[in-house]
């Protein structure tokens, strides 16, 4: 008995949302397809009616991180920068890398990704800089918030990469709390 397109499709968005959270927890070359399949419940055999390959599913995973961030968006403009940076350097966001930010979460292995998955990570960035450089141009003109939105992404995201990778609990806090204060006294 054949599935319905509703099914496949279905199928399709459950092994993107699988591999988006596996990769943001494992990198992009650490879940196989066949774990993923069966986290997604599905067959490993299955697969390629799904996706030619692989790498297309990186890219569709990470196509998906792309668009998951831009829903959020809004509800993150409406808040101000102060609100996004301190949500954004907490512990949870550093413990939970499955549901977290994915410009953090991929940037050690994006550079090695095909041109596909680096273009949804690189619209992400820029995204990101659009956000924070609207809400910094009320203080500064254009040129001058986008420069610093540059700075504050490179903040947010340097620091929670560092505070992930460490396996020092206090200078993980240390990395996340001082970032914070300083971007919130303008320093960057």
């Amino acid at each position: 008995m054949g599935h319905s397109q509703q099914d496949k499709a279905d199928s399709h968005q459950r092994v993107v949302g699988v591999a988006a959270a596996r990769f943001r927890e494992a990198g992009l070359g650490g879940p196989g397809v066949a774990e993923l399949m069966k986290a997604a419940d599905l067959t490993h055999g299955g697969f390629y009616r799904h996706f030619a390959s692989r790498d297309d599913l990186v890219a569709e995973a990470v196509e998906y991180m792309r668009t998951q961030f831009e829903r959020g968006m809004d509800t993150v403009a409406e808040r101000g920068l102060a609100r996004l940076i301190d949500e954004y350097l907490t512990e949870a966001h550093r413990d939970a890398p499955a549901t977290g930010c994915a410009v953090v979460a991929l940037g050690g292995d994006i550079a090695r990704g095909t041109d596909r998955a680096r273009s949804a990570y690189t619209h992400q960035v820029k995204s990101y800089i659009e956000l924070i450089g609207g809400l910094l141009e009320a203080e500064s003109d254009s040129a001058a918030a986008r420069r610093q939105a540059r700075a504050t992404l490179s903040a947010l995201v340097g620091a929670m990469l560092l505070a992930r990778a460490v396996n020092d609990e206090d200078l993980s806090r240390e990395l996340l709390d001082s970032v914070k204060e300083q971007l919130g006294r303008g320093f960057v």
